[in-house]
């Protein structure tokens, strides 16, 4: 080859190197994560959405880029942060609980949302049905709010002399009164007194917890919510400080020092989100995704905080622990 027709070559070269850099930035896959609380609250879900999307090939930093946001409890805020992911035109999103679904449901259409929903997904309008999504939701729809009486029957059998039992409930948290009245119709039989405790922010806990003690309470549910998993410390702290035994919906609750928690694995969920990411990215279509239902429940007992509270944990619920805490 002559030199001249070389420094052509090569200068022609040079001119197309960084519009293929560009290019190929382009190429990588950008997961726009939306949040209801904060960065550091739960800190293994981020893990097991990472192992998911590396079992199908992707690994942040290296093939792919995630962005967050983050709500910090305040749900008013979920719909900018919705829009403004949409507005970035990320390739797909990841809600991380509800009420954030609803907000990237709102804010997109065609964009694919990947979602972790504590509620029935079909009933509340996310999804056609489990076994045909429709659209552009798919996720996992884990149904923790219906997991809520057998949390109360867990907790009488715990404590079979509370007759007042408090329920922690976030207000902001949409169709948290009928969430509350389904609650109540399932605990009529046992003829428990309820009485019902709203926070939305760190100092309405700990207000929460003084009127807990005011009303004589024997006992409480926490009501499932992002916001109050990640004040968990304080919630558990608050519960141990007044001498209450409460019953929680994640075992991160009791691995903080929580007297018992019964619901779905995070690191289960979250890392089915990770694969059903992996496989939109490499072509499938989320209405042809099936919604996934979580097939087993983890009961965890921190028997220290048993201890504690002078407690004997009832063989009947220690043989049925998934993980008992010393």
């Amino acid at each position: 080859m002559k030199r001249r027709e070389f420094m052509l070559l090569l200068g022609a070269a040079a001119t197309a190197w960084p519009f293929a850099a560009r290019a190929q930035q382009k190429a990588t896959p950008v997961i726009g994560y939306l949040g209801n609380s904060t960065p550091g609250s739960a800190p293994m879900i981020g893990a097991a959405l990472r192992q998911g999307l590396s079992e199908t090939g992707y690994v942040e930093g290296q093939n792919l880029t995630i962005e967050y946001r983050w709500a910090e409890g305040r749900y008013d805020r979920l719909p900018a942060l919705a829009a403004d992911l949409v507005g970035r035109k990320v390739d797909v999103i990841v809600v991380g609980g509800d009420p954030a679904v609803h907000a990237a449901k709102n804010a997109t259409s065609t964009i694919p949302i990947v979602f972790v929903f504590g509620d029935d997904a079909v009933r509340r309008g996310l999804v056609a049905s489990l076994a045909r999504p429709g659209g552009n939701l798919t996720g996992v729809s884990f149904f923790v709010i219906e997991l809520n009486p057998k949390r109360l029957e867990l907790l009488s059998e715990l404590v079979p002399q509370a007759r007042v039992i408090a329920l922690l409930v976030n207000p902001t948290r949409p169709a948290t009164e009928s969430l509350i009245r389904d609650l109540q119709e399932a605990a009529r039989p046992n003829g428990a007194q309820f009485h019902i405790l709203k926070a939305s922010t760190e100092s309405e806990i700990d207000a929460a917890f003084a009127a807990l003690v005011q009303r004589q309470a024997d006992a409480l549910v926490v009501f499932p919510d992002p916001f109050f998993i990640s004040r968990r410390q304080q919630i558990v702290a608050l519960a141990a400080r007044h001498a209450i035994p409460a019953i929680y919906d994640f075992r991160e609750y009791a691995t903080a020092g929580g007297l018992i928690s019964y619901g779905a694995s995070t690191t289960a969920i979250f890392r089915q989100i990770g694969i059903y990411v992996g496989k939109i990215l490499k072509g499938a279509k989320p209405a042809d995704l099936p919604v996934v239902r979580p097939t087993a429940f983890e009961l965890v007992i921190n028997l220290k905080t048993a201890k504690a509270l002078g407690l004997t944990i009832p063989q009947s619920i220690l043989s049925r622990a998934d993980e008992v805490i010393e």
